[in-house]
């Protein structure tokens, strides 16, 4: 009987991978934020949204990814609610102007391309 192998990526397969999501999360402007899915998109990997939860969580500390701007796509912070992660997140968020109703985020308000605009052409 001849069992077919699942491909396995290769360690570079993964890193380059990783770096493509880590380029577009140091890209996020303050004030801004991007769900995991429109991260994965902009990263070429779309559908890819828990690969770049998986990224965020190896990149190396040194890299100071500003990672609390990547939420999920009903605009919440997927860490468990009042769990320490959960309010150093939100902490980040508002200090940098981001605003909460009832817990979630206007992602549109928020998007990055709303801030080009605002710059271009006022409030």
């Amino acid at each position: 009987m001849v069992t077919k192998k699942t491909p396995n990526p290769t360690s570079s397969d993964n890193d380059d991978r990783y770096r493509r999501i880590w380029d577009v999360v140091a890209g996020i402007p303050a004030g801004c934020v991007l769900n995991y899915g429109e991260v994965a998109r902009l990263a070429g990997l779309p559908g890819r949204a828990r690969l770049v939860g998986r990224a965020l969580g190896l990149a190396p500390k040194k890299m100071k990814l500003p990672w609390h701007r990547v939420v999920n796509a009903q605009g919440q912070i997927s860490f468990k609610p009042g769990g320490a992660k959960h309010r150093a997140q939100r902490e980040r968020l508002e200090a940098e102007g981001v605003e909460f109703v009832e817990g979630v985020i206007d992602l549109e308000e928020h998007a990055p391309a709303r801030v080009i605009d605002k710059m271009l052409w006022g409030p």
